[in-house]
């Protein structure tokens, strides 16, 4: 990618307190109008790394540039670029939603016009408009949330940090946080987000880079990711408990591997490079075994899975 294609570039950063490694050669390149997933166990380095981008902490080593300016010789421009959600919501519970915005926006030197005006824009897009006037302390933890995004984008910033968007969301809140994510993406916004939840990073990002001990591990599209772990599964769940024998010989004889028998759950899995192409198979051998099932299903791979392979081999 030429510089013109990167939003966020980090080069061989790092950074200590006292005798802690924090980023030992942390390394990312963000395209623009993409989304980033940053992942990794905590202590890995995340938050440290956002925080270096967005000017907030003096990196030790290394170089980063944020749509196009370095973040440790022109931080002030840096700034004029960026948006950052934090983990705990930044917004006045007091103050309705509409006067919330309108402070920000004079925060940032904002005409009081030009601010309200840019605040109904913002209560508007984020669908707030109808509790605009409420207090803040009245919203469900999904709408405080898409008030920070909105109090973000006071200046359309051409960069969003996301550092752990819907901690504490229930599943609604987290589902209006991330199609709110992908307005903000749709309109050209580069996002990079830090995230514990691996489906968020699933749903949301083009692209994800698992971090660990202070440096990228892996990087890669999510089907990317998921493909390194070896292919699908076929789960099979027998009716009775005395068939798992005779259901894994199955599966051995049509697929090939080794299957992974839970006597507990009776299920029994086995890996398959065929994807759906196996399954008739598979049926038709059970059939003749006369197993009588009460499941069974194919299984992609899940980017926990993945997180996991990563970061127990590193432990």
């Amino acid at each position: 990618m030429s510089a013109q294609e990167v939003a966020v570039q980090a080069d061989g950063l790092r950074k200590r307190y006292g005798d802690k490694r924090a980023l030992d050669g942390f390394d990312l390149h963000v395209p623009r109008g993409s989304v980033c997933g940053l992942l990794g166990p905590n202590g890995a380095g995340k938050t440290t790394s956002v925080r270096i981008l967005a000017t907030l902490v003096r990196l030790d080593e290394g170089r980063a540039r944020v749509g196009g300016f370095d973040v440790a010789t022109e931080p002030h421009r840096v700034r004029r670029t960026i948006g950052l959600v934090g983990q705990h919501a930044a917004v006045d519970e007091v103050l309705s939603g509409y006067q919330n915005l309108v402070m920000f926006a004079r925060l940032h030197h904002l005409e009081k016009r030009a601010a309200r005006q840019r605040a109904t824009e913002l209560l508007g897009r984020f669908g707030l408009a109808d509790t605009g006037n409420k207090p803040v302390k009245a919203y469900s933890g999904g709408m405080r949330r898409r008030l920070d995004l909105a109090a973000s984008m006071i200046l359309a910033p051409a960069v969003l940090f996301l550092d752990e968007p819907t901690v504490g969301l229930d599943p609604r809140g987290r589902n209006e946080v991330w199609e709110a994510v992908r307005e903000l993406v749709a309109d050209g916004t580069t996002v990079l987000l830090t995230t514990q939840y691996l489906d968020e990073a699933d749903q949301l990002a083009d692209r994800i880079a698992v971090i660990d001990h202070g440096r990228v591990i892996a990087e890669g599209s999510p089907a990317e990711l998921k493909s390194r772990i070896g292919g699908d599964r076929i789960d099979v769940v027998p009716h009775d408990a005395a068939d798992l024998a005779k259901a894994a010989e199955a599966l051995r004889t049509v697929v090939g591997g080794e299957p992974d028998v839970d006597g507990d759950t009776r299920r029994i899995s086995v890996r398959v490079t065929g994807h759906a192409a196996a399954l008739p198979g598979v049926v038709r051998a059970l059939d003749d075994a006369g197993v009588r099932l009460d499941d069974l299903a194919l299984r992609l791979p899940t980017l926990d899975e993945v997180f996991l392979q990563l970061t127990e081999a590193r432990v």
